[in-house]
């Protein structure tokens, strides 16, 4: 069983890792910054989750599962915010 649990844990890192160059990719390529942030942050969100659900099985205490989310649901809000502000000011420029 652990073997199993090993495998989808290294399985679900290595797909976050794909989307976050995924989303390095799209913030290179694409040609505004609207496009740009909208690829960065929906990949980086995915990305994040997988990296999270990933390490779920790793952690020890009970505060460490109840930390990582909490650090995916901050990432998850903050960027909400930041990102049409950060839009707003690439659209004025």
């Amino acid at each position: 069983m652990s073997l199993l649990v090993d495998a989808l844990a290294l399985l679900a890192i290595l797909l976050g890792l794909v989307f976050f160059a995924a989303g390095t990719a799209g913030l290179l390529r694409f040609p505004d910054a609207s496009s740009r942030l909208h690829a960065l942050t929906k990949a980086d969100h995915l990305g994040l989750g997988l990296i999270v659900i990933g390490l779920l099985p790793r952690a020890e205490a009970v505060g460490g599962p109840a930390r990582l989310i909490a650090v995916w649901v901050l990432v998850l809000v903050s960027s909400a915010a930041a990102g049409p502000l950060l839009a707003r000011l690439a659209r004025r420029r």
